[in-house]
Protein backbone atom coordinates (compact mmCIF):
# COMPACT_ATOMS: atom_id res chain seq x y z
CA UNK A 1 0.00 0.00 0.00
CA UNK A 2 1.10 3.54 -0.66
CA UNK A 3 2.04 5.76 2.24
CA UNK A 4 -0.81 8.18 3.13
CA UNK A 5 1.46 11.23 3.34
CA UNK A 6 3.18 10.67 0.01
CA UNK A 7 -0.20 9.79 -1.51
CA UNK A 8 -1.59 13.10 -0.25
CA UNK A 9 1.33 14.92 -1.83
CA UNK A 10 0.68 13.18 -5.13
CA UNK A 11 -3.01 14.08 -4.85
CA UNK A 12 -1.95 17.73 -4.43
CA UNK A 13 -0.38 17.56 -7.88
CA UNK A 14 3.24 16.96 -6.85
CA UNK A 15 5.32 14.31 -8.61
CA UNK A 16 7.73 12.72 -6.15
CA UNK A 17 11.13 11.91 -7.61
CA UNK A 18 14.04 10.37 -5.72
CA UNK A 19 17.31 12.27 -5.77
CA UNK A 20 19.53 9.20 -5.67
CA UNK A 21 20.56 6.17 -7.71
CA UNK A 22 23.01 3.31 -7.31
CA UNK A 23 23.38 -0.16 -8.75
CA UNK A 24 22.82 -1.63 -5.30
CA UNK A 25 19.48 0.19 -5.13
CA UNK A 26 18.56 -1.19 -8.54
CA UNK A 27 19.66 -4.76 -7.82
CA UNK A 28 18.08 -4.96 -4.37
CA UNK A 29 14.65 -3.88 -5.53
CA UNK A 30 14.77 -0.83 -3.26
CA UNK A 31 13.80 1.50 -6.11
CA UNK A 32 10.77 -0.60 -7.01
CA UNK A 33 9.72 -0.60 -3.35
CA UNK A 34 9.76 3.20 -3.29
CA UNK A 35 7.55 3.23 -6.38
CA UNK A 36 5.12 0.82 -4.77
CA UNK A 37 5.10 2.22 -1.24
CA UNK A 38 6.05 5.92 -1.35
CA UNK A 39 4.63 7.17 -4.66
CA UNK A 40 8.06 7.74 -6.24
CA UNK A 41 7.59 8.31 -9.97
CA UNK A 42 11.06 9.40 -11.13
CA UNK A 43 14.75 9.72 -10.31
CA UNK A 44 17.33 12.47 -10.58
CA UNK A 45 21.08 11.89 -10.55
CA UNK A 46 24.12 14.13 -10.48
CA UNK A 47 27.90 13.67 -10.32
CA UNK A 48 27.85 13.66 -6.50
CA UNK A 49 25.37 10.78 -6.47
CA UNK A 50 27.43 8.65 -8.85
CA UNK A 51 30.65 9.44 -6.99
CA UNK A 52 29.04 8.30 -3.74
CA UNK A 53 27.68 5.14 -5.36
CA UNK A 54 30.98 4.06 -6.91
CA UNK A 55 33.09 5.04 -3.88
CA UNK A 56 30.66 3.53 -1.40
CA UNK A 57 32.03 0.01 -1.64
CA UNK A 58 29.20 -1.15 -3.87
CA UNK A 59 30.62 -4.36 -5.36
CA UNK A 60 27.77 -4.38 -7.88
CA UNK A 61 30.10 -2.35 -10.12
CA UNK A 62 33.00 -4.80 -9.91
CA UNK A 63 32.03 -7.05 -12.82
CA UNK A 64 31.51 -4.18 -15.24
CA UNK A 65 34.73 -2.48 -14.17
CA UNK A 66 36.65 -5.70 -14.77
CA UNK A 67 35.13 -5.97 -18.24
CA UNK A 68 35.98 -2.37 -19.02
CA UNK A 69 39.53 -2.81 -17.77
CA UNK A 70 40.00 -5.93 -19.89
CA UNK A 71 38.70 -4.03 -22.91
CA UNK A 72 41.24 -1.27 -22.34
CA UNK A 73 38.68 1.43 -21.56
CA UNK A 74 40.05 4.69 -20.21
CA UNK A 75 38.48 6.37 -17.20
CA UNK A 76 36.22 8.70 -19.25
CA UNK A 77 34.88 5.77 -21.29
CA UNK A 78 34.33 3.76 -18.11
CA UNK A 79 32.30 6.50 -16.45
CA UNK A 80 30.21 6.90 -19.60
CA UNK A 81 29.45 3.17 -19.63
CA UNK A 82 28.79 2.90 -15.87
CA UNK A 83 26.47 5.88 -15.54
CA UNK A 84 24.48 5.21 -18.69
CA UNK A 85 24.03 1.56 -17.66
CA UNK A 86 22.57 2.59 -14.29
CA UNK A 87 20.27 5.16 -15.86
CA UNK A 88 19.08 2.75 -18.55
CA UNK A 89 18.28 0.16 -15.88
CA UNK A 90 16.39 2.76 -13.83
CA UNK A 91 14.46 3.80 -16.95
CA UNK A 92 13.36 0.20 -17.30
CA UNK A 93 12.19 0.10 -13.68
CA UNK A 94 10.04 3.16 -14.39
CA UNK A 95 8.76 1.91 -17.76
CA UNK A 96 5.26 1.17 -16.43
CA UNK A 97 5.02 4.58 -14.75
CA UNK A 98 6.17 6.22 -17.96
CA UNK A 99 3.58 4.36 -20.00
CA UNK A 100 0.70 4.90 -17.57
CA UNK A 101 1.34 8.66 -17.34
CA UNK A 102 1.92 9.05 -21.08
CA UNK A 103 5.47 10.29 -20.49
CA UNK A 104 4.57 12.81 -17.80
CA UNK A 105 6.48 10.84 -15.14
CA UNK A 106 8.64 7.72 -15.03
CA UNK A 107 11.65 9.89 -15.84
CA UNK A 108 15.33 9.34 -15.00
CA UNK A 109 17.81 12.20 -15.35
CA UNK A 110 21.46 11.96 -16.36
CA UNK A 111 23.75 14.98 -16.29
CA UNK A 112 26.29 16.04 -18.87
CA UNK A 113 29.89 16.36 -17.71
CA UNK A 114 29.75 19.46 -15.46
CA UNK A 115 33.19 20.54 -16.66
CA UNK A 116 31.44 21.51 -19.91
CA UNK A 117 29.12 24.01 -18.19
CA UNK A 118 30.74 26.98 -19.98
CA UNK A 119 30.94 25.23 -23.37
CA UNK A 120 27.72 25.42 -25.36
CA UNK A 121 28.57 23.19 -28.32
CA UNK A 122 30.32 20.55 -26.23
CA UNK A 123 27.37 20.35 -23.83
CA UNK A 124 24.88 19.88 -26.67
CA UNK A 125 27.05 17.20 -28.27
CA UNK A 126 27.47 15.34 -24.97
CA UNK A 127 23.70 15.48 -24.43
CA UNK A 128 23.12 13.73 -27.76
CA UNK A 129 25.69 11.04 -26.95
CA UNK A 130 24.20 10.31 -23.54
CA UNK A 131 20.67 10.20 -24.91
CA UNK A 132 21.66 7.79 -27.68
CA UNK A 133 23.63 5.55 -25.33
CA UNK A 134 20.85 5.19 -22.74
CA UNK A 135 18.43 4.47 -25.57
CA UNK A 136 15.25 4.92 -23.55
CA UNK A 137 12.43 7.38 -24.24
CA UNK A 138 12.07 8.19 -20.55
CA UNK A 139 15.60 9.47 -20.01
CA UNK A 140 16.08 13.19 -19.41
CA UNK A 141 19.44 14.81 -20.03
CA UNK A 142 20.46 17.33 -17.38
CA UNK A 143 22.01 20.58 -18.56
CA UNK A 144 23.02 23.36 -16.16
CA UNK A 145 21.29 26.71 -16.53
CA UNK A 146 24.49 28.65 -16.98
CA UNK A 147 24.46 31.45 -19.53
CA UNK A 148 26.32 29.17 -21.95
CA UNK A 149 23.93 26.33 -21.12
CA UNK A 150 20.87 28.19 -22.39
CA UNK A 151 21.79 27.76 -26.04
CA UNK A 152 22.66 24.12 -25.40
CA UNK A 153 19.22 23.59 -23.87
CA UNK A 154 17.58 25.00 -26.99
CA UNK A 155 19.78 22.89 -29.29
CA UNK A 156 19.11 19.69 -27.35
CA UNK A 157 15.34 20.13 -27.25
CA UNK A 158 15.45 21.00 -30.98
CA UNK A 159 16.80 17.46 -31.49
CA UNK A 160 13.70 16.03 -29.81
CA UNK A 161 15.55 15.19 -26.57
CA UNK A 162 13.86 15.70 -23.19
CA UNK A 163 15.85 17.95 -20.85
CA UNK A 164 16.13 18.51 -17.12
CA UNK A 165 17.54 22.03 -16.70
CA UNK A 166 19.51 22.12 -13.46
CA UNK A 167 21.14 24.66 -11.14
CA UNK A 168 18.53 27.41 -11.40
CA UNK A 169 18.67 29.93 -8.57
CA UNK A 170 17.32 33.23 -9.90
CA UNK A 171 13.95 34.31 -11.26
CA UNK A 172 15.56 36.10 -14.20
CA UNK A 173 17.56 33.01 -15.17
CA UNK A 174 14.41 30.93 -14.84
CA UNK A 175 12.65 33.19 -17.34
CA UNK A 176 15.61 32.72 -19.69
CA UNK A 177 15.38 28.95 -19.23
CA UNK A 178 11.68 28.95 -20.18
CA UNK A 179 12.52 31.03 -23.25
CA UNK A 180 15.28 28.57 -24.21
CA UNK A 181 12.81 25.70 -23.78
CA UNK A 182 10.15 27.31 -25.97
CA UNK A 183 12.72 28.25 -28.59
CA UNK A 184 13.87 24.62 -28.61
CA UNK A 185 10.32 23.42 -29.14
CA UNK A 186 9.83 25.87 -31.99
CA UNK A 187 12.95 24.52 -33.66
CA UNK A 188 11.95 20.93 -32.92
CA UNK A 189 8.66 21.55 -34.69
CA UNK A 190 10.54 22.97 -37.67
CA UNK A 191 12.75 19.85 -37.61
CA UNK A 192 9.69 17.61 -37.81
CA UNK A 193 9.79 16.23 -34.26
CA UNK A 194 6.64 15.15 -32.42
CA UNK A 195 6.36 17.79 -29.68
CA UNK A 196 4.18 15.53 -27.55
CA UNK A 197 7.20 13.26 -27.00
CA UNK A 198 9.39 16.04 -25.61
CA UNK A 199 9.25 16.74 -21.87
CA UNK A 200 11.26 19.04 -19.67
CA UNK A 201 11.64 20.13 -16.06
CA UNK A 202 13.35 23.22 -14.69
CA UNK A 203 15.21 22.44 -11.47
CA UNK A 204 14.94 25.37 -9.09
CA UNK A 205 17.24 24.97 -6.07
CA UNK A 206 15.78 25.75 -2.65
CA UNK A 207 17.82 24.95 0.47
CA UNK A 208 21.07 26.38 -0.87
CA UNK A 209 19.36 29.78 -1.11
CA UNK A 210 18.46 29.65 2.57
CA UNK A 211 21.92 28.44 3.57
CA UNK A 212 23.68 31.36 1.89
CA UNK A 213 21.17 34.07 2.79
CA UNK A 214 20.82 32.90 6.40
CA UNK A 215 24.60 33.10 6.76
CA UNK A 216 24.46 36.69 5.57
CA UNK A 217 21.53 37.48 7.87
CA UNK A 218 23.50 36.17 10.84
CA UNK A 219 26.33 38.50 9.89
CA UNK A 220 23.90 41.43 9.90
CA UNK A 221 22.80 40.34 13.36
CA UNK A 222 19.78 42.59 13.86
CA UNK A 223 16.48 41.35 15.22
CA UNK A 224 14.86 42.11 11.86
CA UNK A 225 17.53 40.13 10.04
CA UNK A 226 17.23 37.12 12.35
CA UNK A 227 13.46 37.07 11.83
CA UNK A 228 14.01 36.51 8.10
CA UNK A 229 16.05 33.31 8.49
CA UNK A 230 14.59 30.29 6.75
CA UNK A 231 12.22 32.32 4.59
CA UNK A 232 14.17 33.16 1.44
CA UNK A 233 14.26 29.70 -0.14
CA UNK A 234 10.50 29.28 0.00
CA UNK A 235 9.83 32.83 -1.17
CA UNK A 236 12.16 32.46 -4.14
CA UNK A 237 10.67 29.12 -5.19
CA UNK A 238 7.10 30.33 -4.78
CA UNK A 239 7.81 33.33 -6.98
CA UNK A 240 9.32 30.94 -9.53
CA UNK A 241 5.94 29.21 -9.67
CA UNK A 242 4.36 32.60 -10.35
CA UNK A 243 6.79 33.02 -13.27
CA UNK A 244 5.78 29.54 -14.46
CA UNK A 245 2.09 30.48 -14.41
CA UNK A 246 2.75 33.72 -16.26
CA UNK A 247 5.00 32.27 -18.96
CA UNK A 248 2.83 29.26 -19.63
CA UNK A 249 -0.23 31.46 -19.89
CA UNK A 250 1.27 33.37 -22.82
CA UNK A 251 0.11 33.42 -26.41
CA UNK A 252 3.47 32.01 -27.47
CA UNK A 253 2.90 28.99 -25.27
CA UNK A 254 -0.69 28.55 -26.46
CA UNK A 255 0.61 28.16 -30.02
CA UNK A 256 3.09 25.49 -28.96
CA UNK A 257 0.56 23.71 -26.79
CA UNK A 258 -1.85 23.57 -29.72
CA UNK A 259 0.92 21.79 -31.64
CA UNK A 260 1.09 19.13 -28.92
CA UNK A 261 3.81 20.54 -26.64
CA UNK A 262 4.04 19.72 -22.93
CA UNK A 263 4.72 22.34 -20.28
CA UNK A 264 8.17 22.49 -18.77
CA UNK A 265 7.39 21.73 -15.13
CA UNK A 266 9.08 23.41 -12.17
CA UNK A 267 11.16 20.95 -10.16
CA UNK A 268 12.14 21.70 -6.57
CA UNK A 269 15.72 20.54 -6.04
CA UNK A 270 17.98 20.79 -3.00
CA UNK A 271 15.02 19.97 -0.77
CA UNK A 272 16.95 18.49 2.13
CA UNK A 273 16.67 20.97 5.01
CA UNK A 274 20.12 22.04 6.22
CA UNK A 275 19.09 24.06 9.30
CA UNK A 276 18.16 21.75 12.22
CA UNK A 277 15.95 24.52 13.61
CA UNK A 278 13.62 24.22 10.62
CA UNK A 279 11.09 21.41 10.00
CA UNK A 280 12.71 18.63 7.98
CA UNK A 281 9.79 18.55 5.53
CA UNK A 282 9.66 22.33 5.05
CA UNK A 283 10.59 22.30 1.36
CA UNK A 284 8.01 19.60 0.68
CA UNK A 285 4.84 20.63 2.48
CA UNK A 286 5.34 24.36 1.85
CA UNK A 287 5.99 23.98 -1.88
CA UNK A 288 3.01 21.87 -2.89
CA UNK A 289 1.30 23.02 -6.08
CA UNK A 290 -0.29 21.49 -9.14
CA UNK A 291 2.17 20.27 -11.77
CA UNK A 292 5.45 20.51 -9.85
CA UNK A 293 8.11 17.90 -9.22
CA UNK A 294 9.84 17.57 -5.86
CA UNK A 295 13.04 15.53 -6.03
CA UNK A 296 14.04 14.38 -2.56
CA UNK A 297 17.04 12.70 -1.01
CA UNK A 298 15.90 9.52 0.72
CA UNK A 299 16.16 11.11 4.18
CA UNK A 300 13.65 13.80 3.18
CA UNK A 301 11.41 11.24 1.49
CA UNK A 302 11.36 9.13 4.64
CA UNK A 303 10.59 12.18 6.80
CA UNK A 304 7.74 13.07 4.45
CA UNK A 305 6.32 9.57 4.66
CA UNK A 306 6.68 9.55 8.44
CA UNK A 307 5.25 12.87 9.57
CA UNK A 308 4.62 15.41 6.79
CA UNK A 309 1.36 17.34 7.10
CA UNK A 310 0.22 17.87 3.52
CA UNK A 311 -2.44 20.57 3.26
CA UNK A 312 -2.74 20.99 -0.50
CA UNK A 313 -1.61 24.04 -2.45
CA UNK A 314 0.80 26.09 -0.32
CA UNK A 315 2.18 28.25 -3.14
CA UNK A 316 -0.31 30.21 -5.23
CA UNK A 317 -1.72 32.33 -2.40
CA UNK A 318 1.73 33.45 -1.23
CA UNK A 319 3.06 35.69 -3.99
CA UNK A 320 2.58 39.02 -2.19
CA UNK A 321 4.11 37.70 1.02
CA UNK A 322 7.00 36.16 -0.93
CA UNK A 323 7.77 39.47 -2.62
CA UNK A 324 7.67 41.09 0.80
CA UNK A 325 10.35 38.67 1.99
CA UNK A 326 12.67 39.58 -0.87
CA UNK A 327 12.04 43.28 -0.24
CA UNK A 328 12.83 42.82 3.46
CA UNK A 329 16.08 41.04 2.60
CA UNK A 330 17.08 43.93 0.36
CA UNK A 331 16.33 46.31 3.23
CA UNK A 332 18.81 44.34 5.34
CA UNK A 333 21.48 44.86 2.69
CA UNK A 334 21.25 41.35 1.23
CA UNK A 335 21.89 41.48 -2.53
CA UNK A 336 19.67 38.95 -4.28
CA UNK A 337 21.69 39.17 -7.49
CA UNK A 338 24.96 38.63 -5.65
CA UNK A 339 23.58 35.60 -3.81
CA UNK A 340 22.20 33.82 -6.88
CA UNK A 341 25.34 34.51 -8.93
CA UNK A 342 27.49 33.05 -6.17
CA UNK A 343 25.27 29.99 -5.81
CA UNK A 344 25.41 29.26 -9.54
CA UNK A 345 29.20 29.47 -9.56
CA UNK A 346 29.46 27.28 -6.47
CA UNK A 347 26.94 24.79 -7.87
CA UNK A 348 28.96 24.23 -11.03
CA UNK A 349 32.16 23.97 -8.99
CA UNK A 350 30.67 21.42 -6.57
CA UNK A 351 29.54 19.16 -9.39
CA UNK A 352 32.93 19.51 -11.09
CA UNK A 353 34.66 18.51 -7.84
CA UNK A 354 32.34 15.51 -7.53
CA UNK A 355 33.12 14.58 -11.12
CA UNK A 356 36.84 14.70 -10.36
CA UNK A 357 36.22 12.42 -7.37
CA UNK A 358 34.29 10.04 -9.62
CA UNK A 359 37.16 10.08 -12.12
CA UNK A 360 39.65 9.20 -9.40
CA UNK A 361 37.48 6.44 -7.91
CA UNK A 362 36.94 4.82 -11.30
CA UNK A 363 40.61 5.23 -12.22
CA UNK A 364 41.62 3.37 -9.08
CA UNK A 365 39.03 0.69 -9.69
CA UNK A 366 40.26 0.15 -13.25
CA UNK A 367 43.86 -0.09 -12.12
CA UNK A 368 42.89 -2.54 -9.39
CA UNK A 369 40.96 -4.66 -11.89
CA UNK A 370 43.92 -4.72 -14.27
CA UNK A 371 46.18 -5.87 -11.49
CA UNK A 372 43.83 -8.57 -10.27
Amino acid sequence: MSNPNTSALSDAGVSIWLDDLSRERLNSGSLQELINEKNVVGVTTNPSIFAAAVAGGDDAYDAQIKELAAAGADVEEAIFEITTADVAAACDVFADVYASTNGYDGRVSLEVDPRLAAETAATAEEAKKLHAKVGRENVMIKIPATFEGLEAITATIAEGISVNVTLIFSLDRYRAVINAFMEGLEKARENGHDLSKIHSVASFFVSRVDSEIDKRLEAVGTEEATALKGKAGLANARLAYQVYEEQFGSERWSTLEAAGANRQRPLWASTGVKDPNLPDTLYVTELAAEGVVNTMPEKTLNATADHAEVTGDTVTSTYTASNDVLDALAAQGISYNDVVAQLETEGVEKFAVAWDELLEDVRQALESAKGA
